[in-house]
């Protein structure tokens, strides 16, 4: 493969998008998402391209996310370069979300954050049994951003708040079940799927759903849980979720409670609301310039700050979370973080 952190090319009909930055498991950066939305743009003019595959090089993983260090020192000052970075990446999101040529893309290994979002646009979502998806935010103290608004309220039943407030690993199985991805592949099969599409490429779900293989229900653990989610995370704040896993008492209820309790407290409130607001949305668009809003604050703040300290460069796991207690995390200081920009700085989707 060649250097570039993003490879872009056609073949036989298919516009091909290569995530090549095997090392951080092809975490975005800006220059990245500048590439897909360059070759996007073209491809959507192009009678020759019919389709596009999304997939990455190597065998780490599909997405870890974006490039929370670069994040991280920018919210630390003015927070333009982390500003800049998530305009570009919610372009993309857009971008994909509207295109009008179908996009497969082919989730095998991790998938996480910024995965997530260049991955749940596609209407081929492709999981194999090496696919790990989470949106784990909350625990460095943001938010499930790159369109969870519009996605995660969108699962079935409460499914979508379990996942953003915990943190929650699933593995193919279960995405498959919860529509997160469309179709179970085994990964020994991935090359025969790709030289499928690259043969009809004006038909990914037909070759899909050819190579589909059914998933094994003893590998969908989430199933058992189902009820419980759908009636302890139905409430409008995270104080009425936790009393209600309390006193629910059971073993998995406590779990949850567990983990929740490790989360930024900050971070909770931001994404339950996130999520009540996206489901009342009407355009995706919408959803991206809420989140751009929310974004360019939440990386500012003591928890995001603290988050990446603990997780990602100390490695402590001990973040010191400011408010330190949910019952301090006022309605007002949720309120501005929610604030919408002025006009002249919101988020816009691509003209034409």
């Amino acid at each position: 493969m060649s250097e570039a952190e993003v490879i872009t090319r056609i073949e036989n009909g298919v516009g091909r998008i290569t995530l090549n930055r095997p090392k951080a498991i092809h975490a975005l950066n800006r220059a990245m998402c500048e590439a897909m939305i360059e070759a996007l743009l073209a491809w959507r003019a192009d009678d020759e391209v019919q389709s596009v595959l999304v997939d990455h090089a190597g065998e780490r993983g599909f997405c870890a996310g974006g490039d929370i260090r670069m994040i991280a020192e920018s919210g630390a000052g003015d927070a333009s370069e982390a500003k800049a970075f998530f305009k570009a990446e919610y372009q993309l999101n857009h971008l994909m979300f509207v295109y009008p040529k179908p996009i497969t893309a082919v989730v095998d290994g991790i998938v996480m954050g910024g995965g997530v979002g260049i991955s749940e646009p596609a209407d081929v979502r492709i999981a194999t049994e090496r696919t790990t998806y989470a949106m784990p935010e909350t625990g460095i103290g943001l938010f499930p951003d790159v369109g969870g608004g519009w996605f995660l309220p969108r699962l079935p039943g409460q499914t979508g708040v379990w996942l953003a407030l915990t943190g929650a690993r699933l593995k193919a199985a279960d995405t498959v079940a919860l529509g997160i991805h469309t179709h179970y592949v085994p990964s020994i099969d991935l090359d025969g799927l790709k030289a499928a599409l690259l043969s009809n490429p004006a038909n990914p779900l037909e070759e899909a759903d050819r190579y589909a293989c059914p998933t094994d229900p003893e590998e969908a653990p989430l199933d058992a849980h189902r009820e419980a989610i759908d009636r302890l995370f139905a409430f409008d704040t995270v104080e009425a979720i936790l009393a209600a896993l309390q006193a629910d008492g059971s073993d998995w209820a406590l779990k949850q409670l567990d983990i929740l309790k490790t989360k930024s407290p900050q971070s909770l409130k931001v994404s339950l609301r996130q999520i009540r607001t996206g489901a009342t949305l009407n355009d995706f668009a919408d959803n991206m310039a809420m989140e751009y809003a929310l974004g360019g604050r939440i990386v500012q703040t003591h928890d995001f700050q603290e988050g990446v300290r603990a997780v990602i460069i100390d490695k402590d796991n001990a973040p010191k979370w400011s408010p330190a207690e949910l019952s301090t995390v006022s309605d007002a200081q949720i309120d501005a973080l929610f604030a919408p920009l002025p006009e002249s700085e919101a988020w816009k989707p691509l003209i034409g």
